[in-house]
């Protein structure tokens, strides 16, 4: 039985990109901090739109190990390690980088000055809209998240070890029940977060929003991430050509997804008319939000899908790294159409993107430091997960009544891959 290999060139030389995380911290930290001391109330948005985005990110990982177990995959079992890493920081470095959302809640939420005896929006919100039970839930958001995600972890590095089928078990277990609290907790933490900025606005679809935004950035994170190790040689003995064909499926549905999402959120408030709704549109169609609103149209939806159309597209180095970095702007721009219109009616706040940039930076240089020792202490893939073998897009046929020309073709199979050293890179 043949493996279809993927020709590579020489492995990159990465050595040079090793101080970019110190670089961001350091420049990103210094913008921060002079925005801060600049204006505080623009800081605190700029802070909010960073840490929205690198939170979707560790969210949309732990969604994928979830679903990895829930669907009992076995083409996504090489890439699972890697989702483990990023889902691990949700707890406790990105509650670390809550923090200051927590601090400057009051610049941010206009309801916690409300009064809900004479705030009919915020009354009808009661007790989710009130101090305690934002600081509450989000601590048990935090709570949940953490706890899925190192349990997870915890039972996948243990499988690595012992390689007992208790470990999968376990791990189907966990992600069986924490689906629905993330389901949950996601949506709270998009509603508390980011849609209360305006809490006289209804939305039933607001989670999944955010949800499918969150999962096609990154899908598109893990797909380059995925790339990178195998050019180095790291993944190159467990990884077969469909597991990025399977990833660019992904990140193509998840595309459509968006914008099936975004369309019926927009399409129902807009034929329902009901004032207390359409406001939020109403704000995001005048001055220059209407020209971002066009840009997402085109750049979040159409440019990707006709972009990953072509089958042979989404196994293209070429296109999808692009396509990351194209990714994550949209993704930036689309969670500051839902931020900035709060104190920017007339249009994206340009003489701050400076601040916005150095706060998404300095959050992303920390994070990429904390996963990359992440990286460094556990094997680069699960080396003892059942279902590793079939990832490799290798199968043993059925032990019965073999002839002796296809006993020598099971002889012939390629033994399994070496286990990979910790830290290898």
């Amino acid at each position: 039985m043949s493996v279809k290999q993927v020709t590579l060139g020489p492995p990159w030389d990465l050595t040079r990109w090793r101080r970019v995380p110190d670089w961001c911290m350091v420049g990103g930290g210094a913008l921060a901090l002079v925005g801060a001391l600049v204006n505080l109330k623009e800081f605190a948005h700029a802070w909010l739109l960073g840490f929205m985005f690198w939170l979707s990110i560790g969210l949309g990982a732990l969604f994928l190990v979830m679903v990895h177990h829930l669907f009992d995959a076995g083409w996504s079992v090489p890439i699972r390690r890697q989702c483990e890493h990023i889902a691990g920081l949700l707890f406790p470095w990105l509650l670390f980088l809550w923090i200051p959302v927590g601090l400057l809640a009051p610049e941010l939420y206009a309801w916690m000055h409300a009064d809900p005896h004479t705030d009919h929006a915020l009354h009808a919100k009661w007790p989710l809209l009130t101090r305690p039970a934002f600081y509450l839930v989000s601590l048990l958001c935090f709570a949940a998240w953490g706890f899925f995600a190192h349990r997870l972890r915890y039972w996948s590095l243990r499988q690595d070890e012992t390689g007992e089928a208790l470990c999968t078990y376990r791990m189907r277990f966990y992600s069986a029940l924490g689906i629905f609290v993330f389901a949950i907790t996601l949506t709270l933490g998009a509603i508390l977060w980011m849609k209360a900025m305006q809490h006289q606005w209804f939305s039933t679809m607001y989670g999944v929003y955010y949800f499918a935004g969150s999962v096609w950035a990154t899908l598109t994170t893990v797909y380059v991430i995925t790339a990178v190790l195998n050019r180095q040689r790291v993944l190159t003995h467990v990884l077969h050509d469909h597991q990025f064909y399977f990833l660019g499926t992904l990140i193509f549905a998840f595309t459509v997804f968006y914008a099936y999402i975004h369309f019926s959120q927009y399409f129902i408030i807009w034929n329902a008319n009901i004032p207390e709704e359409t406001f939020w549109y109403v704000i995001r169609e005048r001055g220059g939000w209407f020209w971002v609103g066009i840009i997402l149209i085109f750049g979040h939806f159409l440019l990707p899908f006709l972009a990953l159309l072509r089958i042979d597209a989404k196994s293209q180095w070429w296109l999808m790294a692009p396509l990351m970095v194209w990714a994550w702007l949209m993704h930036v721009v689309d969670l500051g159409f839902n931020i900035y219109p709060v104190i920017h009616p007339d249009g994206w706040p340009l003489r701050w993107v400076w601040l916005t940039a150095g706060c998404w930076a300095f959050m992303g240089g920390l994070l990429t430091k904390l996963y990359l020792a992440r990286y460094a202490s556990a094997p680069p893939y699960p080396v003892k997960d059942p279902r590793l073998i079939e990832a490799m897009g290798l199968y043993h046929p059925v032990p019965t009544q073999i002839s002796g020309g296809e006993l020598d073709q099971v002889n012939d199979l390629p033994d399994a891959p070496p286990a990979p050293q910790e830290g290898r890179a």
